[in-house]
């Protein structure tokens, strides 16, 4: 039996003197070790990206961190900190992918940059700034520690009672994260349900009810070290579970 096909967007990376379509090993190895699912990287081509053949041969969506942020013209502001990276060729591939890939009911998982672009794609906004705002943390990573340090644990979330992400993490009320950015979601986008907050209220995790298929949104990583943590692996387990269940429902893509 072939695999599950989950399409995973590329950001856009200059390397020297020539431009790249790239995607972290990191998020391309838990789609193959957590989701055990089969990735296919997908170029940031904006409108000329085929959305129709891209669908019709996936059974799953992985949006994924970046040093990048959504730009703002996309919920209705200016940018705030114009020395921060953006990448809106990015924005233009997966803003109108996670609308389309939500309508079909293609199962989408989606981590830190990735659960921004979600809230953005459905009309939510978001802040640019956490660490600026009134009663929130700071939750951006600290840049003089090492990557393990980075990457470590550092708060609680809050899981919500009867939610999609508790069931999938066996009833359980709360657990540790990560933290590693600068923006969270604002105003949330009709149609998502709280799925997990941080200990200052910020959203740290989302799904999409009135979508059909599965959907979580996960503003950490838990794809870091993914099989050293339990959670993460049930997470991205449930997510490579859809796929499947997605591609039973629809058959095979590939002859």
């Amino acid at each position: 039996m072939r695999s599950p096909i989950v399409l995973v967007p590329a950001c856009t990376r200059q390397l020297g003197d020539h431009p790249y379509y790239a995607a972290q090993i990191k998020y391309v190895e838990a789609v193959v070790s957590g989701a055990l699912c089969a990735p296919l990287i997908v170029p940031a081509l904006g409108g000329r990206l085929d959305l129709e053949t891209m669908l019709s041969v996936c059974d799953g969506v992985m949006l994924t961190g970046s040093a990048s942020n959504v730009h703002p013209s996309h919920y209705g502001e200016d940018v705030y900190d114009p020395e921060l990276p953006q990448d809106q060729a990015r924005d233009a591939t997966t803003l109108p992918l996670i609308r389309a890939a939500l309508e079909r009911g293609i199962p989408i998982i989606a981590v830190c940059r990735g659960f921004q672009e979600m809230n953005v794609a459905l009309g939510g906004s978001l802040y640019q700034a956490v660490q600026e705002v009134e009663g929130k943390m700071d939750h951006r990573e600290n840049p003089h520690l090492s990557i393990d340090d980075q990457y470590g644990p550092a708060h609680k979330i809050h899981l919500e009672p009867g939610g999609m992400l508790q069931q999938i993490l066996g009833g359980a009320t709360e657990t540790m994260v990560n933290s590693l950015h600068g923006q969270g979601v604002d105003r949330l986008a009709p149609g998502i349900a709280v799925e997990a907050r941080s200990p200052d209220g910020l959203v740290e995790a989302f799904s999409v009810p009135s979508a059909p298929g599965f959907s979580l949104a996960l503003q950490w990583h838990p794809e870091w070290r993914l099989a050293e943590n339990p959670d993460s692996m049930r997470m991205f387990g449930a997510f490579g579970d859809a796929c499947r269940a997605y591609r039973a429902r629809h058959g095979s893509h590939i002859p």
